[in-house]
């Protein structure tokens, strides 16, 4: 075994396993756990079941055991999200949670929550998971600590798919994107307490409509900055010629006295930006709302637009807070290029969060702690 000479005692892959798997009841599953993480950081290039366990031991059972911890034993996940959230809260100093989402192709059809979509990235309709996975976010880092999948209508409402894929019983049958956002805040409220009360940014989501998102977190007094596809929502059903052209100049001829800056971003980019009070009604959020509009600054591409209760907050804030998308962005690229966030094989609800929590906590292991490869211990 390596020892690493440090005095972070959470900086050996076998004391973060242990703070991190410590709620698991079951000395075999803590000691599964382990291995896998040990294998995810080790294996190069696919992290296939096979591969992560040929890294770890040559015997035959390997495969099968690692398969069956994975996607039969029955673990919760959720108290193993919550030691990593804290565990990475104490070193990364985050600025916000970030809520954003990953794009998962499949080639089969019977994994569960897989569904047919048009991904605008690959520039055609593909067949995939989507997860919303919840960041702890800071200039220079966002890591995943929890992860909801969307089941979309043909599983919702699919009794025989929901039992073979063990959908527990209290999945409710008919949930729409923008709640899964509200059941990610309210999992970070129950187990993170002060970090909670950081802001929280929900980059564009498929299929998101920010009426439920801004409606639930304004009632749970959340300080939120929300993507909003069209701007025109936020106000009644009738919108003008110059709306049509511009979505802002409604709220502009509203509002000439907008706060306007040009912001010089930590990350290097340059980005104009508006913040304006609106009181958008169909969205029932009552009063204190802004609309914060911004764009690469030099270029004439379209502007993103963000619904906020922060506008007290300067505007060069309000657009660092939304450049923290730009982290969860990197750090999706590379949770799928190197940690295995895309190979899941099996078909289970249970084994997709026990893949994608596993695949977290290496992935917050590497950025936080593994500044040398960790120790394997093999599996006999």
């Amino acid at each position: 075994m390596i020892t690493h000479a440090t005095t972070d005692p959470g900086s050996t892959v076998t004391a973060f396993s242990e703070a991190v798997f410590r709620q698991l009841p079951r000395s075999d599953q803590r000691r599964w756990a382990g291995s896998f993480l040990r294998s995810l950081l080790q294996t190069p290039g696919k992290k296939s079941i096979r591969r992560l366990a040929a890294t770890l031991s040559d015997s035959p059972t390997a495969s099968h055991s690692l398969h069956q911890f994975l996607n039969s034993s029955p673990w919760d996940w959720n108290p193993v999200r919550a030691e990593l959230a804290h565990w990475a809260a104490r070193r990364l100093r985050p600025e916000a949670w970030v809520i954003d989402s990953a794009v998962m192709p499949k080639r089969g059809t019977h994994s569960c929550g897989v569904h047919r979509r048009f991904v605008d990235s690959a520039g055609r309709a593909i067949t995939c998971q989507v997860g919303f996975g919840a960041f702890l976010a800071a200039e220079a880092e966002a890591l995943p600590v929890h992860w909801e999948l969307l089941l979309t209508d043909d599983w919702r409402g699919d009794a025989e798919r929901r039992r073979r894929t063990r959908i527990p019983g209290d999945i409710p049958a008919h949930i729409q994107p923008g709640e899964h956002v509200v059941t990610l805040v309210d999992s970070l409220t129950r187990t993170t307490g002060g970090s909670a009360r950081l802001p929280v940014i929900v980059a564009p989501l498929p299929g998101q409509s920010p009426r439920p998102v801004t409606r639930a977190l304004t009632r749970r007094g959340v300080p939120f900055l929300v993507a909003v596809s069209d701007p025109g929502h936020l106000h009644g059903s009738e919108r003008s010629a110059a709306a049509d052209r511009d979505p802002l100049a409604r709220e502009r001829a509203r509002c000439p006295r907008a706060d306007v800056a040009i912001v010089d971003c930590a990350d290097g980019s340059r980005v104009t930006a508006r913040s304006f009070p609106v009181s958008p009604p169909r969205l029932h959020v009552g009063r204190g709302h802004h609309l914060l509009t911004t764009r690469l600054h030099g270029t004439t591409g379209s502007p993103h637009h963000w619904l906020t209760n922060l506008g007290h907050l300067p505007v060069d804030k309000l657009v660092e807070l939304t450049r923290l998308t730009q982290r969860t962005k990197d750090s999706l690229g590379r949770l799928g290029t190197d940690f295995g966030l895309l190979d899941f094989e099996g078909r289970s609800f249970p084994g997709w969060h026990h893949h994608t929590t596993l695949v977290s906590a290496a992935y917050a292991y590497s950025r936080l702690a593994g500044s040398r490869p960790p120790e394997l211990a093999l599996v006999t």
